[in-house]
């Protein structure tokens, strides 16, 4: 596969290196980041068996199974997308198998605590109508793209993969205008109020398009990986087309599908500061000028991690522990099987084999030796208890989030109606919410940055440098009693502090 990169003009852009990366590093990134996913989401596949030689259950086989050991399972798995097609292990029979997601739950607390309640974007412009204006056109473009569901989308692909990378891709108006403008960051006069409302019209011709990480291939300056030079992406799409195969083919579940399968194209699309490229299955299908200048490409670290592009996954820090968790529970539902059967020993209690043992069953005798002695059933087993407990509380730590944020209370823990009290109880969390308000804030502004930038490229809404920053506010997560919110303003109103800031921090608009 050739590609042809003249249209970047950059000598230093090599094709050999744009072909190692998809050749070599995206099969060994759907791996990696494969994972991550299937641990998060644990969905269910159809188990294929030509021969069907063992049972499991309705036949279908749950992700997270592909890290049990083959003594539990049965089948060995070279890969977590290999839940279908396990190797079946002689002699080894698939025992009682649970499975208990603890790790989907914790993301989504992570999600609620971080954008449950919304976010809100501040302009640092002077004036007090340019501040209204911009945010008003920061809420458009944001509430076109999704509003809350890209900033939860965001939170979500950030928290499995470690990071979210975010394309503002102008739409054929917006690059029509950029195209045929000749003001490049010259600002040439006031906005008007018709010019507020075209912005507010051209909001809906910005796309937010949110990167997986399976399919991202930055290309990052060798002196300083924290700077984009190219960003390319590499895909598969599926097409509303079918094409024909020629011949049958068996699916995954064992029946005959039509040879009419969907059309799926390999996609390769880079993106730089001068120009862009689009490959279907490898050959050029689409290539043009970028009349932005810049890669307008935001990369989000979920949670910082020094010299490296991806940032922590909570998901990947989970993984070997939720193996630990599901081997452990299918290890006691195994011995609860096998030994929760009971058996009766009865000695001078005449007629006791014609009936049933039953509950509320009575025998009478009058025999004094007679004896009725119970065996068997599931003995308890407090080291193996205890040894899960410990595996779940090695979750909690790890990950920040206890089952109290998900409402799951097992003791006192005190006077709730104390604010101190609750801090103390979500300590955790509110410590690692803290932590990515800082790195998903920073995101986010640059975003809002790269938006209002690109309306002044176009001449749509011309702003300055310093017009253009913004302050991101995330709500506070926790509930808070109004009453104690207004309080607290009025002692650092005392204090001197601004109206305009008491205003901000209550979430009240000038």
């Amino acid at each position: 596969m050739a590609y042809e990169l003249t249209i970047f003009d950059d000598a230093g852009f090599d094709p050999a290196y744009l072909e190692w990366l998809i050749e070599q590093q995206w099969p060994q990134q759907q791996e990696h980041f494969g994972r991550l996913w299937e641990y998060y989401q644990n969905p269910a596949v159809q188990a294929f068996s030509a021969a069907h030689d063992e049972a499991t259950g309705n036949g279908l086989v749950q992700a997270q199974e592909t890290g049990l050991p083959p003594r539990i399972t049965g089948r060995r798995y070279g890969s977590v997308r290999e839940a279908a097609f396990g190797k079946k292990i002689a002699d080894i029979q698939r025992k009682e198998i649970v499975i208990e997601n603890d790790i989907a739950w914790r993301i989504s607390a992570m999600v609620d605590f971080l954008f449950g309640k919304g976010v809100s974007f501040v302009s640092r412009a002077a004036e007090a109508g340019r501040r209204q204006e911009i945010e008003q056109i920061l809420k458009g473009a944001f509430e076109a793209n999704g509003g809350a569901g890209f900033f939860q989308d965001m939170a979500v692909l950030g928290s499995v993969y470690g990071f979210a990378d975010c394309l503002v891709r102008p739409g054929a108006g917006l690059l029509s205008r950029l195209r045929r403008n000749a003001r490049h960051d010259v600002r040439t006069s006031h906005p008007t109020a018709s010019d507020f409302h075209t912005a507010v019209d051209h909001t809906a011709d910005l796309a937010l398009e949110l990167i997986e990480a399976p399919r991202a291939l930055p290309i990052l300056d060798e002196s300083d990986y924290r700077k984009v030079r190219y960003y390319a992406q590499h895909f598969q799409q599926a097409c509303n087309a079918v094409e024909t195969n020629g011949s049958s083919i068996v699916s995954l579940i064992g029946r005959r599908a039509s040879s009419r399968q969907r059309r799926v194209v390999t996609v390769t699309e880079i993106v730089g500061p001068t120009a862009w490229q689009r490959y279907e299955n490898g050959d050029l299908a689409a290539q043009g000028d970028n009349p932005l200048g810049f890669v307008p490409a935001v990369h989000i670290q979920n949670l910082a991690q020094p010299y490296y592009y991806e940032g922590v996954s909570d998901v990947e820090q989970l993984v070997p522990l939720q193996d630990e968790l599901n081997t452990r529970l299918s290890d006691r539902a195994s011995r609860i099987t096998m030994q929760a059967f009971k058996m009766y020993l009865a000695k001078g209690l005449d007629g006791f084999s014609e009936k049933g043992v039953a509950p509320g069953r009575m025998w009478f005798t009058d025999n004094p030796d007679a004896s009725l002695e119970a065996f068997g059933g599931d003995a308890g087993s407090p080291s193996e208890n205890l040894h899960i407990a410990e595996v779940r509380e090695a979750m909690d730590k790890i990950s920040g989030v206890t089952p109290v944020v998900a409402g799951v209370l097992k003791n006192k823990l005190g006077n709730l109606t104390s604010g101190v009290a609750l801090k103390m109880t979500f300590m955790g969390m509110l410590t690692k919410t803290a932590r990515k308000q800082l790195t998903y804030g920073q995101g986010l502004k640059s975003i809002a940055q790269m938006i209002l930038t690109i309306l002044d490229k176009a001449g749509v809404y011309a702003t300055t440098p310093d017009e253009r920053k913004v302050d991101v506010v995330f709500a506070n997560p926790l509930p808070e009693d109004e009453t104690e919110r207004l309080k607290e303003a009025l002692m650092k109103k005392e204090l001197g502090v601004s109206d305009a800031l008491l205003r901000q921090e209550l979430g009240y608009r000038q």
